[in-house]
């Protein structure tokens, strides 16, 4: 295979859709939605100018698809029409720039904090979590389940309705779907836990319900852990969820590797994530990593590694032109002043949260 460049445009198989280029803004927390959820002018404007700026490929926040998966204050909501029209707005001025737009769909599950939903926390089992008043989250019903996939259904259609490309079902972190997935979590006797298929078909059921409901070009896209052994998942156990995507016609998966140099051991042999997840799936379909990506080098390790299309974070936040910046001398490592920060749109509010990152502010 010949090495990628970033700036080659992509061709999902499926759908023929492009990508003018393989740098994606990943999904990341800002708190800067307003507090029913609703986009606020901030968030629409620090989205825009990454599009604008040259990224390909631009995914909103986590957004809640149900009050009670909303997981921490200035979180984004899709779960009611009363979001319409500022997703509409954003979609528009996503699209307006050339980039395409996603929305990720999220549900806490048992780190969804009492404090905030005012609700014992749903999982797929009574976990232990002291972000419950009960200090357990409340294992979830057939029915319940039944309606929680509604939820990222609706919210999926509702992202149609407003003009954006696709979305990114969040199934990754330790969140509810991934609680679903885990064996430590998730030890149900019913069609929902039990051996792995059973585990992953709170995900494949959601995959499907929303492909049914949504045009034939609309992005579907799957965010995972590689291994989240908390709850109970292995790179074993990923790989066979990847491959029932595959077959599900999932147009993008996401792996979330939190540094792309880290290496886990898979039939004796240490390899880094991506390239396993690589290996193992070929080009059935295109991979996004994430993780510690900042500067050309690690751009280069990623697609040696077999990634698709390479996903960044703070170095997004830090710099909206990051796809041009990286191959410069202009593109440094933080810390970055306010003064930086609030030119590259952040706001306020953002900025403080970016505080808890330690060493991203200058003080």
């Amino acid at each position: 295979m010949s090495m990628r460049n970033l700036g080659d445009s992509v061709i999902l198989p499926r759908s023929g859709i492009e990508i003018r280029n393989r740098s994606v803004l990943a999904a990341l927390t800002n708190k800067q939605s307003n507090d029913d959820g609703t986009l606020s002018e901030s968030e629409i404007k620090w989205l825009e100018r990454r599009s604008r700026d040259g990224f390909g490929l631009v995914t909103t926040a986590a957004a809640f698809v149900h009050p009670s998966g909303k997981s921490w204050d200035g979180e984004l909501g899709v779960h009611s029409d009363l979001m319409l029209p500022g997703l509409t707005e954003l979609a528009n001025r996503i699209r307006n720039h050339g980039a395409l737009g996603l929305v990720q769909i999220f549900h806490g599950g048992m780190r969804a904090p009492s404090k905030i939903t005012g609700l014992v926390p749903i999982s797929s089992g009574d976990n232990s979590t002291n972000l419950s008043s009960t200090n357990l989250s409340r294992s979830m019903s057939g029915p319940e389940i039944e309606a929680a996939v509604e939820w990222f259904v609706d919210a999926a259609v509702r992202c149609s309705e407003a003009g954006f490309d696709g979305v990114e079902i969040h199934g990754a972190h330790g969140y509810l779907i991934t609680q679903f997935m885990g064996s430590k979590t998730n030890k149900r006797r019913d069609r929902w836990g039990g051996s792995l298929d059973a585990r992953a078909l709170f995900l494949l059921e959601i995959v499907r319900r929303i492909r049914k409901n949504v045009p034939r070009d609309f992005i579907i896209s799957v965010r995972l852990s590689p291994e989240h052994p908390s709850c109970g998942i292995s790179i074993e156990d990923s790989l066979k969820i990847s491959k029932m995507l595959v077959d599900e016609d999932v147009d993008i998966l996401h792996i979330s590797c939190w540094d792309i140099r880290n290496r886990t051991k898979i039939e004796s042999t240490e390899k880094p994530l991506t390239q396993i997840f690589s290996d193992e799936l070929g080009d059935s379909i295109p991979l996004i990593t994430t993780g510690s990506i900042w500067i050309e080098e690690d751009v280069n390790e990623a697609f040696r590694q077999g990634a698709s299309l390479v996903g960044v974070g703070r170095a997004g936040i830090a710099y909206p032109d990051w796809p041009l910046r990286v191959f410069t001398s202009e593109n440094r490592r933080p810390p970055f002043s306010e003064e930086h920060l609030a030119d590259a749109d952040l706001s306020p509010r953002f900025i403080e949260y970016m505080r808890m990152w330690d060493g991203f502010v200058d003080d």
